[in-house]
């Protein structure tokens, strides 16, 4: 099969876990990753991951899937970063959605969900590789489904969500509140692109968590 991965950012964390899954089946398929959907040239399956470009019906329509990794049990968590919100909300799962892209947004018809358990201890870049590893799983999925998936339609009895953008503001922290009553939120704030933060005499500071386990 021909395969395009659209992620916009190279950043990203979930870009390692992708090229990766690039690298194992290569030479089963033809797969091609792009940063912009200009450099897109079409074939059967499209994963969009992390992508922050408007992909419009025009844009699929040179595709015969195009497929959406969003992490939330839709019709529920529509929009952006929907599990670093419910984290931070104090969710110990999150769901994990393959959906067919629509213009409205993540509104398509479901592939697939998977369920993915969070300990409450887990910081951000352990998430991440619970969600990362599960986004891949669901690409797997989807190649050896192609063709034969029944996709469901997303129930008209839940009443849909949005959550909106993140900003730097929602990654900070009361200095006045202790630790253990804004964890949720601090360990979920990767420090190294959306670090928590807080102010205190007059200073800006940034928090990082990290594990001390013993050996």
């Amino acid at each position: 099969m021909k395969i395009s991965i659209l992620c916009s950012d190279a950043e990203h964390p979930v870009n390692a876990y992708v090229e990766e899954w690039v690298a194992l089946h290569a030479e089963a398929h033809s797969i091609e990753l792009a940063r912009k959907k200009c450099d897109l040239t079409g074939g059967d399956i499209l994963f969009l991951i992390s992508c922050a470009e408007l992909v419009t019906m025009k844009d699929r329509a040179a595709y015969a899937a195009s497929l959406v990794l969003h992490a939330s049990d839709l019709p529920r968590g529509r929009g952006w970063s929907p599990h670093i919100w419910e984290i931070a909300a104090g969710a110990e799962s999150i769901v994990l959605s393959l959906v067919e892209a629509e213009d409205r947004v993540d509104s398509g018809r479901i592939w697939r969900k998977l369920q993915i358990p969070i300990p409450r201890h887990a910081l951000w870049d352990e998430i991440n590789h619970l969600l990362f590893t599960a986004e891949v799983q669901l690409m797997d999925f989807a190649l050896a489904s192609f063709g034969a998936v029944a996709p469901a339609e997303q129930s008209t009895e839940v009443e849909p969500t949005y959550f909106r953008r993140r900003t730097p503001e929602d990654s900070r922290i009361d200095p006045n509140k202790s630790i253990a009553e804004q964890f949720n939120l601090i360990r979920v704030c990767d420090p190294n692109r959306y670090p928590a933060v807080f102010e205190h005499l007059g200073q800006r500071y940034a928090l990082k968590v990290e594990k001390l386990n013993d050996e």
